[in-house]
C-alpha cells in the first residue's frame, strides 16, 4: 500500500487488476470536529464488527504539516488492542496537502482493502470543518460525530454537517448540553423540510463504549435502506463520478507539470509568472492545449 501513497509507477496498472474484484466491502465514513473523539468512536466500532466476526480495514487520515510535509500519524495509538488481530488491518495516510479531509489515495487504498476481503472499511478524516464533504463522495453512510459546549448549532451551518451526515453522533453526551446538542440538532433538521433525507441522531460517551451497540444498529439499518432503495443506486453512480472526475484532475495536473518540466522547467515559468511577463491565465491555457494537441 505505500506505492499507492507515494504514487510509485506501477501502482496504477495493479489497481487496474484489482477493480474488477473490488465492491462488495461497506465504507463508512467518520469525520467531524478535531477533538470530538472520532478515533475513539473508531476504536469502539472495530471491537464491535469484530465480536461480529466481521473483517474490517480502517484508513485514518492526517493533516499533513504545511511545513515539512510530515505528519503523525497517531490514530494507531487509540487503536493498539487491536495490533494483534489479524482480521483488522489499519493504515494511517498524510493529507499530503489535499484538501477535502481525505488523503489523494484514499480511494486507492479502500479499494486494496475491499480486494483483500474486509467486509467493513472506516475512513476517519482529519476534521478539518467545511471540506469534510469529500468524505460523502467517499463512503457508503457518513457519520458525523459532535461533542456539547461547542456551539454545534452554528458549527452545523458552518460545516455544512446537515448535509454530510446520515448519522449524527452526540459524543461525550455525559457532559452537562448534550441533551441541548440534540434538541438544537433536531430542530435544523426539521427546518430542512418534509423532503429532505432522514438523518439519526444519537448519544455517546466513547470512552465508556455506550451508545456503540445503537451506533452499529443505525448503521446497519442505513444500509439496509440503501440496498433497497434507488438512493443507494444514485450515491453509488455520484461515487463513480466523483472517482472519475477526481482521477481526471491527478492525471493532467501531473502530465501537465511533467510537460513544464521537460520544457522551460516549472520554477521558470513560475517567475515569469511573478515578473508580470505572463498572466497564469495564459501560461496555464498554452499548457492544456499542447496536451490537447499530444492526445
Amino acid at each position: 500500500m505505500r506505492d499507492l501513497d507515494d504514487q510509485l509507477p506501477g501502482a496504477v496498472d495493479e489497481l487496474k487488476e484489482l477493480y474488477p474484484h473490488t465492491g462488495r466491502a461497506f465504507v463508512l465514513g467518520i469525520t467531524g470536529n478535531p477533538g470530538s473523539g472520532k478515533s475513539t468512536l473508531v476504536d469502539c466500532l472495530i471491537r464491535s464488527y469484530r465480536d461480529a466476526g466481521r473483517r474490517v480495514g480502517v484508513v485514518a487520515i492526517d493533516p499533513s504539516s504545511p511545513f515539512t510535509g510530515g505528519a503523525i500519524l497517531g490514530d494507531r495509538i487509540r487503536m493498539q488492542r487491536h495490533a494483534t488481530d489479524d482480521g483488522v488491518f489499519i493504515r494511517s495516510l498524510a493529507t499530503r496537502g489535499h484538501l477535502g479531509g481525505l488523503s489523494r489515495s484514499t480511494q486507492d487504498i479502500i479499494a486494496v482493502m475491499d480486494a483483500m476481503g474486509h467486509d467493513v472499511i472506516i475512513v476517519e478524516t482529519v476534521g478539518v470543518g467545511q471540506d469534510e464533504v469529500d468524505v460523502v463522495s467517499t463512503a457508503h453512510t457518513s457519520v458525523v460525530v459532535v461533542v456539547p459546549g461547542l456551539g454545534d448549532e452554528i458549527q452545523a451551518i458552518k460545516a455544512g454537517i446537515l448535509e454530510i451526515a446520515d448519522i449524527l453522533v452526540v459524543n461525550k453526551a455525559d457532559r452537562e448540553g448534550a441533551d441541548r446538542t440534540v434538541a438544537d440538532l433536531s430542530m435544523m433538521l426539521d427546518l430542512r423540510g418534509a423532503a429532505a433525507k432522514r438523518v439519526r441522531i444519537l448519544k455517546a460517551v466513547a470512552v465508556k463504549e455506550q451508545g456503540i451497540g445503537e451506533l452499529v444498529e443505525a448503521v446497519s439499518e442505513h444500509r439496509a435502506e440503501l440496498d433497497h432503495e434507488t438512493e443507494g443506486r444514485r450515491r453509488a453512480l455520484e461515487r463513480a463520478e466523483t472517482r472519475l472526475k477526481d482521477l481526471l484532475r491527478s492525471l493532467a495536473l501531473d502530465r501537465a507539470l511533467a510537460r513544464v518540466e521537460a520544457g522551460e522547467g516549472l520554477a521558470a515559468l513560475v517567475q515569469r509568472i511573478a515578473e508580470r511577463k505572463i498572466d497564469p491565465y495564459s501560461a496555464a491555457e498554452k499548457i492544456l492545449a499542447e496536451l490537447m494537441g499530444e492526445a
